[in-house]
């Protein structure tokens, strides 16, 4: 995974990554987590306060999706392309501002309008969220690290121990959100204040990446200053792996934004308050990420992956039988909730390993392509939860002004929080199994490490040349 092009001596690569970096760093992690988290509610709000179908919220969410196919590659593009005196990936943090200002738009929109007009102001501002600063913000990830930190290890601790800063931000949330919903968000304007009350904070800390990591590693050893699409196409043409990654990133967005909890405590067991006690009840699996580090070092991303993912698996099938019974609730919480931590931590490991791919084939690297697709993946799996989620209850008879939810809509509900997730990580689990680069990287690593050698050599003796 290293790219480093200069020698640095093992002193200066334990002081690369300081504890007050790691958590800057991570915790613009926790700010999308929790922006993502909050537009989850959006179809509950849709139908409960603005009072749209459910099936047209659902639409609607599913339509503005068509967008990120191609803001997506363009703005890894972008990112690939750009170099300013601050770095290539750093600038576009600055769009976490943006992410949050639309975020809070969405709980913005008039009461008072038209269908019609509160459909396309959802669209709008849904649409710049995920298509235009979410995905700047998934495109420069890998760019922004490979570039400010040299040695391999620090990949490995910010995906981890790092990991863990957004995924407590995200419990945290989960837990406190839920009961705030229930107390505060009963009109608009308590959707709006309760909204506001993350959003602030949440774009201070999302910020304090920017402000606090640079880019001071430079990594490129072949310049994209002559980049196209043709050359992006291309890449993404003759590396199939990042599709493999992105269906595991997929798959883990779909459902766990698709807010059928919301559905499910408050009409299979009666009390959405439990909601974030569950979520409490998760916090057990976290400490797990503390252990991965460790067992890298005897086995690959993809096998943890997929220990992970059998897990989860039977998470979601005890749910089916669970009902109301809040203990199976919480046992299979922790199976799915511990099993898909390592798909939600350790994919960018992989993406730089795709990007070494790349540059074993003579192709660009393109980390912030690579990214922009996995992004994509995410924001794909989040919009089509939370458009599909509407749309199933729509045609299972679900209505929003029923006390009581008929037979049908009611087994929807269950299905959609046990058998179709199992049965949609059963899949993963599958394709995964057609991921072989784990298995390569070690002569890829040092190929290309001896190719970046040889041409700085090569390099040196033309600035030989030149002098004299």
């Amino acid at each position: 995974m290293s790219e480093m092009t200069q020698t640095t001596n093992p002193t200066e690569k334990k002081k690369e990554l300081t504890f007050g970096k790691l958590m800057a760093w991570s915790l613009r992690g926790g700010s999308t987590g929790v922006a993502l988290m909050v537009m989850g509610y959006l179809s509950i709000f849709g139908i409960k306060i603005l009072g749209i179908p459910a099936a047209t919220v659902g639409t609607l969410l599913l339509a503005s999706k068509f967008l990120d196919g191609i803001t997506d590659i363009f703005a890894g593009y972008i990112v690939d392309k750009t170099n300013t005196k601050i770095g290539r990936g750093r600038p576009y943090e600055l769009c976490v501002i943006g992410l949050w200002i639309t975020t809070l738009a969405l709980f913005l929109c008039p009461a008072g309008w038209s269908t019609a007009l509160k459909c396309v102001w959802l669209f709008i501002m849904y649409a710049f969220s995920n298509s235009v600063f979410m995905t700047f913000l998934n495109a420069n990830q890998t760019v922004y690290m490979v570039r400010s930190f040299s040695d391999p290890k620090n990949y490995v601790a910010l995906s981890t121990y790092g990991g863990l800063v957004p995924m407590i931000v995200v419990v945290i949330f989960n837990i406190v959100f839920p009961i705030l919903v229930g107390v505060m968000a009963t009109s608009q304007p308590g959707w709006i204040l309760l909204v506001l009350i993350f959003a602030v904070p949440m774009t201070l800390i999302g910020l304090l990446r920017f402000f606090v990591v640079k880019e001071t590693n430079n990594v490129d050893q072949k310049s994209t200053a002559q980049l196209s699409m043709k050359d992006v196409f291309t890449v993404l043409k003759k590396n199939p792996y990042i599709y493999i990654i992105a269906l595991a990133t997929f798959t883990m967005n779909l459902i766990t934004n698709m807010g059928v909890n919301t559905f499910y405590f408050t009409d299979i067991v009666g009390n959405i308050g439990l909601m974030g006690a569950l979520s409490a009840v998760q916090m057990i699996a976290i400490p797990l990420m503390l252990v991965i580090p460790t067992i890298l070092k005897r086995t690959t991303v993809v096998k943890i992956m997929r220990v992970g993912i059998v897990c989860t698996i039977a998470g979601y099938v005890i749910n089916f039988f669970a009902g109301s019974n809040f203990p199976l609730l919480a046992v299979a919480a922790v199976l799915f909730g511990g099993g898909a931590i390592p798909i939600s931590m350790l994919t960018g490991l992989m993406i730089i390993d795709c990007a070494e791919y790349n540059e074993y084939k003579g192709l660009y690297r393109l980390e912030g392509s690579l990214g922009a697709i996995n992004g994509f993946a995410q924001k794909l799996g989040a919009g089509l939860g939370s458009g599909l989620l509407g749309i199933l209850l729509g045609l299972a008879g679900y209505s929003e002004t029923a006390a009581v939810q008929s037979a049908s809509a009611l087994n929807m509900v269950r299905l959609l929080y046990s058998l179709i997730p199992a049965a949609l990580y059963l899949l993963v689990y599958l394709a995964l199994h057609l991921y072989k680069l784990d298995k390569h990287m070690p002569e890829i690593r040092k190929a290309n490490e001896e190719n970046r050698v040889k041409a700085a050599v090569e390099a040196s003796l033309e600035e030989e040349k030149m002098e004299d």
